[in-house]
């Protein structure tokens, strides 16, 4: 029996107690105490004397209601569903527009500039457990030139921009045949300012005026390239293209993702959980691909997408703890460190200053659903027929209805009496 409920019998039995005679008052008394467990002075204490206020229940003082919380859903879904700490950054740079757009109270967006990525994580995390997906590659070893591009394996220790981490990714659905789209992307260490642009197919000087396009739309000059061993990096095209501009090219160690550490993490956040694991192989995706690449992501991701770096990592015993700087978006690493060139800098801090990045996410959707639309979603490999035959036969033999669709087999049994081995 719970104290409310005990609480509520003792206040429903104490107009009969106070009624009843002394011989009547035994028997209640001895009724309470078997129902409440209480003993029995207690009992006669809370019949006779006036009960004592409720408690308040125990536990935190709910400061963020259902107006912040819903408000900082919709400025993580807008924004891509960041990190607790990357989002708690960006706040301050998305909430004056969010104040236009929604008609915020001062109250709800004083409560969002004060929350911590701790509660974020707590009211967030119901819409977090739906984010679950897988990674893979297409990566083929170039061997071209292996020997004489130097192996980049320890960790960066640069503090000014112009080194960069590259890779490819491959939009081949679930069949790696053919010809088809790869994103080349860059991120500088320094800054984490990232460009991505649509290659079709692996050719290498696509990759290298891709890589050129690149170049020019950094709003720093690019120093340093690392690579993996990916014949489309390994090649005299991408050489001497660096040796021309003086970029110092180096690569990982072979099947050592860990020497691109983060690449690979961009790799997720700018290409893989935009445009997943379809196929896409004709010009016209390619060309939907870097029009969002060049434009409407380029500037969301940013201007407006603040990111963590490593400051150090702390070992103790077998603990390993990491320390991290201060979230802050690319644009405003770079106004920090310096290092950029100040015509394009200026006109990227102007460019933010008008930019509503809500407007900005609803022209993203809309390109990726365009993108969506153009994706090659194939069916399986057709039977032959030889394997028409053996189907066929199958079905003489045991009743069965086979038919070939898809990466497996339909099967439907024609009479429910067959026990075929065939069909367990």
């Amino acid at each position: 029996m719970s104290p409310l409920s005990k609480r509520e019998y003792l206040q429903a039995l104490r107009p009969r107690y106070r009624q009843a005679p002394k011989a009547v008052k035994g028997r209640l008394l001895d009724e309470a105490c078997a129902v409440t467990g209480y003993h029995r002075k207690a009992v006669i204490r809370l019949l006779t004397r006036p009960l004592p206020p409720a408690r308040r229940r125990r536990g935190p003082i709910r400061t963020y209601g259902d107006p912040v919380h819903t408000a900082l859903r919709t400025i993580w879904m807008a924004a891509g569903h960041p990190w607790s700490v990357r989002l708690q950054a960006l706040l301050p740079l998305w909430l004056p527009w969010a104040a236009r757009r929604f008609g915020l109270a001062p109250a709800v967006q004083h409560r969002l500039r004060a929350i911590s990525p701790r509660t974020i994580d707590r009211l967030l995390q119901p819409d977090r457990q739906r984010l679950r997906r897988r990674l893979y590659g297409r990566t083929k070893p170039g061997t071209l030139l292996k020997h004489q591009i130097p192996i980049k394996a320890e960790r960066w220790d640069v503090t000014r921009p112009g080194s960069a981490e590259a890779d490819l990714v491959a939009h081949c659905g679930d069949a790696a045949d053919g010809e088809y789209a790869h994103s080349l992307n860059c991120t500088d260490i320094a800054t984490g300012w990232v460009e991505t642009r649509a290659v079709l197919g692996r050719s290498q000087r696509a990759v290298c005026e891709a890589l050129d396009e690149i170049v020019t739309a950094l709003p720093f000059a690019l120093e340093a390239l690392d690579a993996d061993n990916d014949s489309a990096f390994l090649n005299h095209h991408l050489v001497g293209y660096c040796q021309t501009h003086r970029i110092a090219f180096t690569r990982s160690r072979p099947y050592k993702k860990d020497d691109n550490a983060h690449i690979e993490q961009k790799n997720w956040t700018h290409v893989r959980r935009l445009l997943g694991w379809d196929r896409y192989d004709t010009p016209a995706a390619v060309t939907a691909i870097n029009d969002l690449y060049a434009h409407d992501l380029r500037l969301m991701m940013n201007l407006f997408q603040p990111s963590v770096r490593l400051r150090r990592k702390v070992r103790v015993g077998s603990r390993l703890t990491r320390v991290y700087e201060q979230a802050q978006t690319p644009l405003d690493r770079l106004l920090t460190q310096g290092g950029g060139d100040p015509g394009k800098v200026a006109a990227l801090r102007r460019l933010r200053a008008r930019l509503d990045p809500f407007a900005l996410a609803e022209a993203i959707e809309r390109k990726l659903a365009c993108i969506y639309r153009l994706a090659h979603r194939r069916p399986g490999g057709t039977a032959t027929r030889t394997d028409e035959a053996a189907l066929q036969d199958l079905q003489r033999r045991f009743g069965l209805v086979l038919r070939l669709g898809g990466a497996s087999a339909r099967l439907k049994r024609q009479h429910r009496s067959v026990t075929s081995p065939v069909a367990r």
